[in-house]
């Protein structure tokens, strides 16, 4: 999709209603909830499409930002019954799954010594036996070992029942972790926040306000964090406005999201397969409209292992301006859904080529969106080959 001037995106507009929320974001002010609700039910692909573009030029230019990155999973097996969830496996069935030893956690780090990784990003499921002690003591022993990765952990659900098994507030625990060298927080677990959709879908775990909670908790103690939404399942229009107005206005609070990641519903082996998934169309649209919502959010990310690589790239023409990073191989919970991406592993080269190929700027971020590196179209990265 080639950028079109807001001015006339405005002028063919039809529709008195889309084109107030048009001149509303030329002037650069926010949308309102009901106004979100519009460009669902009204915005086709083209208008939501343009706008975003617009929107991420005049943020970012044409830089496109990944980060070389890799995934720790200590474990796939869960207290939790998450009906999405392709991935954990119950407690009771863990013969069926895997947990991961520290030693084993640290030859995964030792992998990667002499390669020029910046952060490592540690989830999994909610295991009984690998408590806040346990990953205190893995962080210490990454810190110690690599004092200059970024250290990204625990979905805000772990951290939950971290804290309560401990019998430590959400600033204590935190503050525990953060001494042990725990520096942000992922986005996961936060699903949809409407309590009639979680009720449906992830009814045992860590509530709306609790993930706010930690994630507010988080920012203030100096860790940032990402936020996200899982789509394309139960939820309509509404709850998914209602869900990124919540994350919105704490945004407004803190300004310590690094980024928003919409995540699409992947239907394969779980107890809700049989709602299949929504389309590629219904995917750029929600990217598109993320990106005019969320006015407060800098960077909007598709996280193209869930995606495909090539579907990321289509999203970069609709407000996206984050792919992730390299990941090399590390992470499951997407694949075992049936993702696109079934072997999640992109060298360097191969991520620099995927944005500059649609006229993007490649550009190496750390773990807050610091640039290190703008990657020329004629530039090659001698180490990823």
């Amino acid at each position: 999709m080639q950028l079109t001037g807001i001015d006339e995106i405005i002028e063919q507009t039809t529709d008195q209603e889309l084109k107030s929320i048009a001149q509303k974001i030329k002037r650069n002010e926010r949308i309102t909830e009901a106004e979100g609700l519009t460009l669902f039910e009204k915005g086709e692909l083209s208008f939501v499409g343009s706008l975003a573009n617009y929107v991420a030029q005049n943020l970012h230019q044409n830089k496109v930002y990944f980060n070389r990155n890799f995934h720790i999973e200590p474990t796939n097996v869960c207290v939790f019954t998450c009906h999405f969830c392709s991935y954990s496996r119950l407690y009771k069935q863990r013969d069926e799954g895997w947990e991961l030893s520290l030693e084993q956690m640290m030859d995964i780090v030792r992998k990667y010594d002499g390669q020029p990784v910046t952060e490592v990003h540690i989830v999994g499921g909610v295991h009984p036996k690998m408590n806040l002690e346990f990953f205190c003591e893995l962080l210490e022993k990454i810190r110690a070992h690599r004092p200059g990765l970024h250290l990204k952990g625990f979905t805000a659900v772990e951290l939950d029942y971290m804290f309560r098994k401990a019998k430590l507030s959400v600033q204590e625990g935190l503050q525990k972790l953060k001494d042990a060298g725990l520096q942000s927080l992922p986005g996961g677990g936060a699903e949809i926040f409407a309590p009639e959709i979680r009720k449906k879908i992830c009814a045992d775990k860590v509530d709306a306000e609790g993930w706010l909670q930690i994630h507010e908790t988080a920012h203030q103690l100096g860790m940032p964090s990402n936020a996200t939404m899982l789509y394309g399942h139960y939820e309509n229009d509404t709850h998914r406005i209602d869900h990124m107005s919540r994350l919105r206005q704490l945004q407004d609070k803190t300004n310590a999201f690094n980024c928003f990641i919409p995540l699409k519903y992947r239907s394969g082996n779980n107890d809700m397969s049989h709602l299949g998934e929504v389309s590629l169309l219904e995917d750029m649209r929600l990217y598109a409209i993320a990106r005019l919502f969320m006015d407060n959010f800098k960077n909007l990310k598709a996280y193209w292992p869930m995606l495909g690589r090539q579907n990321a790239q289509l999203s970069l023409s609709f407000g996206v301006n984050d792919l992730d990073g390299t990941i090399d191989d590390t992470t499951k919970i997407y694949s075992m859904a049936g993702a696109e991406e079934q072997s999640p592993a992109m060298s360097t080269d191969d991520i620099c080529r995927l944005i500059q190929s649609v006229g993007k700027v490649a550009v190496e971020r750390d773990s807050r969106y610091n640039e290190l590196k703008v990657y020329h179209s004629e530039e090659t990265t001698p180490a990823d080959r």
